[in-house]
């Protein structure tokens, strides 16, 4: 969210500064809305538990196919779309190290933390997994293997990958792009964004050649991942190259796998959940108190003394220890409620189950996404407009929008509250009848898959009521 009392807090601090000035006066107390939200996933459960039978889960969930043309006009506009994309990173890049270091005036940190990595997760979760497309990274290296290979189509590789390893090279990645940015002093600084996006493409290329582009896109590459995982949720399923069929399917029906998913993808898409929930958590009362309490240590601390920090080194340092810890408790939590549902089955393993049902929780990133992000999108992105005209802060006006004012008011905590309320309620409505169907297709009892799902509804209903609480905090003020 993108305080509307300080219109270019969007661009300095991305992270940091997704609070409201202003604020909303609740029409009821705020534990009203808590509860309601609460009992109507209850709700949600018993409803899906008397309509959603075994024949109609166990049943194929309906799609839609459509012939695409495989003409060359496709292949031109992929190749477009391809090189565009592309040239942004270059752009951006070059933005970065070259441009103006004031962020207001550069185009880096809006295109990396408002539209790169918001706008593009908003766009996979609605339209299907456009990163595919767009991923700059890949189409420089397919172009650089062209060119070494001289027009060859085989892939160049110097080892095989080893299975063991998973996603955790993605999982690790992913938890350092959210330190960067939620922790990061440099996550506004033009240049540090730029010396990090060439960190990442070293990173990205090196897992290439390695092990061959496609395999790591499918194993270390975070983004192609992550939106990935988003793209799941979307109604549209694009054909991948050489492939002339567009899908179209039901909402959130590419979230219910029959394969349990291995833990290293478990713990990247609980990830995806437990960093955003963490970057609400920043702006919450809570949290100041957590401040408060580093700044009010005592002159001996170690924090003062042994370390030798500043301030704002020793709270960058119990942000950074409580991030990881974040996303451990959040594994953890879900792990204890997957052990309880396999105990409940008496058949399953704990790690069997957290495979299967951990996609059905991607409805809930989902929304928290939406609740904490949709104004910084709608009044950050608006950045951009200006700064497509003058990327580099130097006076340019290329299309005539360097003039662009931002509506600052587009998005104001009242309708902020209304999402964050909706998408909250729906997301988690949307989880659980997602474990439904998928309990009802692992456990061949109905009153075994009914009884498996109790500890995921009461942690998906206490999931909705403290999530719900930690958006309010930066938005709205309770009567009394």
């Amino acid at each position: 969210m993108v305080a509307a009392a300080v219109p270019l807090a969007a661009v300095v601090s991305p992270a940091a500064a997704h609070g409201f000035g202003q604020r909303y006066d609740l029409p009821l107390p705020l534990s009203h809305y808590v509860w309601g939200a609460g009992a109507t996933v209850a709700v949600s459960f018993v409803v899906a538990a008397v309509f959603l039978k075994a024949d109609r889960a166990g049943a194929d969930l309906p799609g839609w196919r459509l012939r695409l043309d495989g003409g060359p006009a496709r292949a031109i506009i992929t190749a477009l779309v391809r090189v565009i994309a592309a040239l942004v990173l270059v752009l951006v890049i070059a933005a970065g190290f070259l441009g103006d270091q004031n962020p207001f005036r550069n185009l880096a940190p809006t295109m990396v933390w408002i539209i790169g990595w918001v706008g593009v997760s908003f766009l996979c979760a609605i339209v299907g997994d456009v990163w595919r497309l767009l991923n700059p990274w890949d189409t420089m290296y397919r172009a650089a293997e062209w060119l070494w290979l001289r027009g060859g189509s085989h892939e160049v590789r110097m080892r095989a990958y080893p299975q063991w390893l998973g996603v955790w090279p993605a999982f690790i990645l992913f938890v350092g792009f959210a330190w960067m940015e939620l922790v990061w002093s440099g996550r506004s600084v033009p240049a540090a964004l730029a010396g990090a996006l060439v960190g990442y493409s070293v990173i990205t290329w090196t897992g290439m050649a390695l092990f061959g582009r496609a395999v790591w896109l499918a194993h270390g590459e975070v983004f192609a991942l992550v939106f990935g995982i988003f793209a799941r949720f979307a109604p549209v399923v694009w054909p991948r190259r050489h492939e002339h069929v567009l899908a179209l399917r039901l909402p959130a029906s590419g979230l219910v796998e029959d394969q349990p998913l291995s833990p290293s993808m478990v713990a990247l898409t609980i990830a995806l959940l437990a960093t955003v929930t963490f970057d609400g958590l920043l702006e919450t009362p809570l949290w100041g108190r957590v401040d408060a309490a580093v700044l009010d240590a005592p002159d001996d601390s170690f924090l003062w003394t042994t370390l030798a920090l500043r301030e704002d080194q020793a709270l960058r340092l119990v942000r950074t220890v409580a991030l990881p810890a974040i996303v451990l408790l959040f594994i953890a939590a879900y792990l204890a409620v997957c052990w309880c549902m396999g105990r409940l089955a008496g058949k399953d393993s704990t790690m069997q189950v957290a495979g299967r049902f951990v996609l059905t929780l991607v409805p809930i990133s989902l929304a928290y996404h939406v609740a904490h992000y949709v104004s910084y999108l709608f009044v950050g992105g608006q950045y951009a407009i200006p700064l497509a005209s003058d990327p580099f802060g130097w006076g340019w006006n290329l299309f005539g929008t360097a003039a662009y004012r931002v509506d600052i008011g587009l998005v104001g905590p009242r309708l902020q509250w209304d999402v964050a309320l909706v998408s909250v309620v729906t997301g988690h409505i949307i989880a659980v009848c997602l474990a439904h169907v998928v309990a009802l297709r692992m456990f061949a009892d109905r009153r075994a898959a009914l009884l498996t799902q109790v500890p995921m509804l009461v942690l998906m209903v206490a999931y909705t009521m403290c999530s719900l609480w930690i958006l309010s905090q930066p938005i709205v003020e309770s009567p009394g």
